[in-house]
């Protein structure tokens, strides 16, 4: 029962952080290509990571962090008026680099070939040979 409070509660605090990104946070070092990727909340509902992703090439990732991490205390505020909790939790922000080192993977994997397509160069090499 604790587990599915917990993952609902980590939901609607996604939604609160999605929306103020959006709509409330008006810091001009925070990218306007900021997401929320996961949020994942303590169990006894202290604290709860939430995990960003900024799309922005030429952004600053950890200015983006660290201007987020300054307004947690208005972002706990948030949270606490949209979710009618006992304890706020107190939001930590960090940096979810997933999307890169998925990225980072394709790429690797685009440069391995198949052996069907070594087989292929070998036979297509031999026959420019024989002309």
């Amino acid at each position: 029962m604790g587990s599915t409070r917990n993952r609902r509660i980590s939901e609607e605090i996604k939604k609160v952080v999605s929306d103020l990104l959006i709509r409330g946070l008006k810091d001009p070092r925070i990218s306007k290509f900021t997401s929320v990727t996961d949020v994942k909340t303590t169990k006894d509902l202290r604290f709860t990571y939430i995990f960003i992703s900024v799309y922005d090439p030429n952004a600053n990732r950890a200015a983006t962090v660290e201007a987020l991490n300054r307004a947690k205390g208005y972002i706990r505020n948030e949270i606490g008026r949209a979710i009618d909790l006992r304890y706020t939790p107190e939001p930590i922000f960090k940096e979810d680099d997933s999307v890169e080192n998925a990225l980072h993977i394709q790429k690797i994997l685009n440069k391995v070939k198949s052996p069907d397509e070594d087989v292929y160069d070998i036979e297509e090499e031999k026959e420019d040979d024989d002309e």
